[in-house]
């Protein structure tokens, strides 16, 4: 189908959101939360029929998952948006000049932005929330395999939208079509901003074929380094919750990283992961260590695709390293740049690990599964920035604004 109408329309709608105030966009937030909550029944029905089509032991399948639970932290996400202050109209700068004009440079809207996300429904619920709280109208194109689920969440929020008398296109959900796909990544005199989420395959694919701007949420290769000063009871319960807290999310630990000093601990930092049936893909040291100590059916050597890949399910490559500049080595080579992190208790290493590391979030002595802009305090994120221009790491509202002039005059002439 031909997109061009949608895309106007969603262009008007968002020069109309330009005059909503901020206590409007704080109550339409509210009761989107509200009617989410009230609506809980019919989201899992619908949520059901893509899960349905979808094998269980699909990677995809968790983060195509919806549960009451799962509602209610969106829900709670949502409400924590309305809580926060505006980014719009924020003085960054402001100079009077010396012929007396007044200069200021203030936050604005993108004005419409693009999301083109796989088998993740509740980055609908976050597009919309952030999308509206900075003031831009937003285009959905969501996978074939969540359409059900998507189509529902919009149903919901359009209603909230219709009883209000606002114009429901600033959210539009797209057909699944590949044609769709395609014009929107060219619809350069209507959308200002593309945002894609997902997997290498998608962003690649977005990056090569779109025309108009894109922020890359790139993929998580996450790894931790377990250092010869690393306390191995920290070690254990970090590394286990990185893996194993939520497999499916970008976050997830694909890649333990041990100095070879601490190889005599190597069994008891991963001994919970046994528990949720990790399977190990040890190098030559790692297995040696390992042997007889992890269960044999869980325990794999290392291959070269062992590294530098995105498990997203229950497996963790393990890789010993003789220094810590080998560490850092490591992580360069195969590091997607989204989340590293370090055990030690040495403040020097912690810090050079800090500094040395390219990467948009970086911890110390904690999981990262922290990545998430709710965790953060960001009430929500668009997605996770794993490139350096504009936006880095967790994205909210803040990322979701240009800037624009303002100059203030008095009959000023330029001679």
């Amino acid at each position: 189908m031909d997109c061009t109408t949608i895309f106007k329309e969603v262009i008007k709608a968002s020069r109309l959101l330009n005059t909503i105030g901020g206590d409007i966009i704080n109550m339409l937030l509210k009761q989107v939360a509200d009617e989410t909550l009230s609506m809980t029944d019919l989201i899992i029905k619908e949520n059901k029929k893509d899960l349905d089509l979808m094998a269980p032991d699909d990677p995809r399948y968790d983060r195509l998952l919806l549960t009451s639970e799962r509602i209610v932290a969106i829900v709670t996400d949502i409400r924590n948006v309305s809580e926060l202050p505006s980014p719009l109209d924020r003085v960054i700068s402001k100079n009077k000049m010396p012929n007396g004009l007044i200069i200021s440079k203030i936050s604005v809207p993108f004005g419409v932005i693009g999301i083109i996300y796989e088998a993740r429904p509740n980055v609908t619920f976050d597009v919309f929330s952030l999308c509206l709280k900075s003031g831009n109208a937003c285009i959905l194109k969501g996978g074939s395999d969540a359409m059900n689920s998507n189509e529902a969440i919009v149903g919901v929020i359009r209603s909230v939208l219709e009883k209000n008398g606002i114009d429901q296109n600033i959210i539009t959900l797209l057909p699944s079509g590949r044609d769709e796909t395609i014009q929107l990544l060219n619809a350069v005199d209507y959308v200002d901003l593309i945002i894609p989420r997902g997997s290498k395959k998608l962003i690649d694919y977005v990056r090569e074929n779109a025309t108009i701007p894109v922020i890359e949420t790139g993929a998580g290769i996450c790894h931790t380094y377990f250092d010869e000063y690393g306390d191995r009871e920290k070690g254990r319960l970090i590394i286990n919750n990185a893996k194993t807290r939520r497999v499916s999310v970008c976050n997830a630990l694909d890649c333990l990283i041990l100095h070879e000093k601490r190889l005599a601990d190597i069994d008891y930092l991963i001994s919970l992961c046994s528990d949720s049936d990790v399977i190990i893909y040890a190098d030559e040291k790692a297995y040696g260590a390992l042997k007889g100590k992890y269960p044999d059916e869980l325990l794999e050597r290392a291959t070269s695709d062992s590294f530098g890949t995105e498990f997203l399910s229950y497996k963790m490559a393990i890789k010993t390293v003789e220094t810590f500049e080998k560490a850092l080595d490591h992580i360069a080579e195969f590091s997607s740049k989204h989340s590293e992190a370090i055990i030690s208790e040495n403040n020097d290493r912690i810090k050079s690990f800090f500094k040395l590391v390219d990467a948009a979030s970086v911890y110390g002595n904690t999981s990262t599964a922290f990545t998430d802009g709710a965790q953060f305090g960001l009430g929500a994120e668009i997605g996770i920035s794993t490139q350096k221009m504009h936006a880095r790491g967790p994205m909210a509202l803040e990322a979701l604004t240009s800037s624009k002039w303002i100059i203030e005059g008095d009959g000023q002439i330029r001679l």
